[in-house]
């Protein structure tokens, strides 16, 4: 599949794991919905939600056995922290799996064959940082201070509107996804009828005159902007 366009989600397997992301960072593609999860699955579905918990509706949860993200992305938190959100699914696929190597002990979730619980009641190897642990508390005081998920669930998609409306008003610009329903509201991707150096002489423009700064797409996408909503 090409950038910018979701791959047929009909196609999964339910007997087996599926791995996916929800929002693709890099393409600003994103699944609709989760509709296309069986109910009756057998396999687990393990999805990286780094740029959509927090900015998209990702309900209902249940169809979700493994959610990973980062502080980094929706709330603005620090780099190099990762949360995991696990089912009662994957937690007996845990328990029930048996490693044929040996597995380092970062990666270890199991003690004596059952779930480490420590690990989710803050036992860590090394310390982390409590700045940046503070920091992400704070964040999220101030998403419940505006309404919770619901008001950052808005808040994206009015911010994503102001470029929708800039789009379909201007013949230079569009989408890198041309599917509206798939469209990111988040990590917000588009083409211009520009060449590759007129679209850096902009970039650098927009940087210079402080509106903007990072704003190319990402190195491996087609050339054009990305805009975080």
């Amino acid at each position: 599949e090409r950038y910018g366009q979701l791959p047929d989600l009909s196609r999964t397997n339910p007997k087996h794991d599926i791995i996916f992301t929800w929002n693709g960072t890099t393409s600003g593609v994103k699944v609709p919905n989760s509709d296309w999860i069986s109910d009756d699955r057998e396999g687990l579905t393990i999805c990286d939600a780094t740029s959509s918990i927090f900015g998209m509706d990702m309900a209902p949860w249940t169809k979700l056995d493994v959610i990973t993200f980062s502080w980094q992305k929706v709330l603005g938190g620090e780099g190099g922290h990762g949360m995991l959100i696990l089912s009662p699914r994957a937690v007996a696929r845990l328990e029930s799996f048996k490693p044929n190597r040996a597995m380092p002990k970062i990666f270890r979730l199991t003690k004596g064959g059952k779930l480490n619980k420590g690990i989710f009641r803050g036992e860590t190897i090394n310390t982390p940082s409590m700045m940046c642990v503070e920091d992400y508390l704070d964040a999220l005081k101030w998403a419940k201070s505006i309404g919770g998920l619901n008001a950052l669930l808005q808040r994206s998609l009015d911010n994503v509107s102001v470029l929708a409306d800039f789009v379909s008003t201007r013949p230079w610009i569009d989408f890198l996804c041309e599917n509206p329903e798939h469209r990111s509201s988040t990590s917000v991707c588009f083409t211009l009828d520009l060449p590759a150096d007129a679209l850096k002489k902009l970039q650098k423009l927009l940087e210079a005159e402080e509106v903007a700064y990072d704003i190319g797409s990402y190195r491996d996408a087609p050339a054009g902007l990305r805009v975080w909503c």
